[in-house]
């Protein structure tokens, strides 16, 4: 229900909307650097992660179980889409495509983390990170919260780096809240039964509403965002599911499997680190152009086809980590009765 009421209101607002924003010019500004073809972008309505964010908060808020880990997260999405209206306020009011400075947006960011690593805390959520097929936890202590800080902005910044393309960040990011949701509905599931303790957990059930309020609001979105794009999301929109990705990996005591569920966003991050390293030390370029969506584009890949590949490949990583979830994290997680 959450998904479907999201959905609906994202795709029935999203025309009123995007004439909102066309109405009051705001318009996406295109980097001069990126590749030539995108200028016919500029001008396109932005910030349309405010769609997605309003449509997922209408389902989440009138469904929701109000547990303080599907908070958490709801509070984390919330948060860093506002840093990323920011952003996306100040290259419109500058009309430029240079926002909000990195500095701001990591101490904005660590103040996130802080919040949410002490609600989960004081929820008794582990404070470690457990290895799969290892069978290892590190017990991390207050080290934890340095490590909540680093997945949220690790998130929130490897979404933003994949938005360059028309639908690629809203379809991997759904992909990737799929995999969440589901893992969520397992855990419920799981838990009520007889080997799992039997007693089901409803932060768990929690969670998955608004999973399942993002995917709907995503949809929706990307009804309109799919090329040729009428609105782009944004930083508001790739801030917040960034944002909300990092919260349910650590909800679930999953943190590294957002490595896997996010792989495309590792991959578009780490394209750019070693892109910048290797011009650095050594003047060479590995990459045509980063992130790496844009060195498919100059190899004369069109958007499409790059779009649905990465999705093909998002939801792999997404199955596979699934698979880890269900084989190894159920039985260890710290907060759940043991099998």
């Amino acid at each position: 229900m959450a998904g479907i009421v999201s959905m609906v209101i994202s795709i029935l607002v999203g025309p009123k909307f995007i004439g909102f924003l066309r109405r009051n010019e705001f318009g996406q500004h295109i980097r001069a650097e990126g590749p030539e073809h995108h200028v016919v972008k500029q001008g396109t309505p932005t910030m349309g992660g405010l769609l997605i964010v309003l449509a997922m908060s209408v389902a989440f808020l009138a469904l929701s179980r109000y547990t303080a880990e599907a908070l958490a997260v709801f509070f984390a999405t919330l948060a860093c889409a506002a840093i990323g209206f920011i952003d996306d306020f100040t290259k419109l009011r500058h009309r430029r495509s240079l926002g909000l400075a990195g500095r701001w947006k990591l101490l904005l960011l660590a103040a996130i983390a802080l919040a949410v690593g002490a609600l989960l805390r004081h929820e008794a959520l582990a404070e470690s990170v457990y290895v799969p097929g290892l069978d290892i936890r590190f017990d991390l202590s207050w080290g934890w919260y340095l490590l909540v800080f680093l997945i949220i902005a690790g998130a929130s910044n490897g979404v933003n780096l994949t938005d360059g393309i028309d639908g690629l960040a809203a379809g991997t990011g759904m992909i990737a809240l799929l995999t969440f949701t589901a893992i969520n509905v397992f855990t419920f599931i799981r838990s009520g039964q007889p080997g799992g303790g039997g007693n089901p957990d409803e932060a768990a059930l929690d969670v998955a509403i608004l999973g399942a309020a993002l995917i709907g609001g995503t949809i929706g979105f990307l009804w309109y965002n799919a090329f040729p794009a009428e609105v782009f999301m944004g930083d508001t929109g790739s801030m917040a599911i960034g944002g909300a990705l990092a919260a349910f990996a650590v909800t679930a005591n999953a943190e590294l499997l957002l490595i896997l569920i996010g792989g495309i966003f590792v991959i578009e991050a780490l394209s750019v680190m070693l892109q910048v390293a290797s011009f650095k030390y050594w003047g060479r370029r590995i990459f045509l152009m980063t992130p790496i969506h844009h060195h498919f584009e100059m190899k004369a890949w069109s958007e499409t086809k790059i779009m649905v590949r990465f999705w093909i490949l998002g939801a792999i990583l997404g199955a596979g980590a699934f698979a880890l979830y269900y084989q190894y994290f159920f039985g260890f997680r710290p907060d759940l009765i043991q099998p």
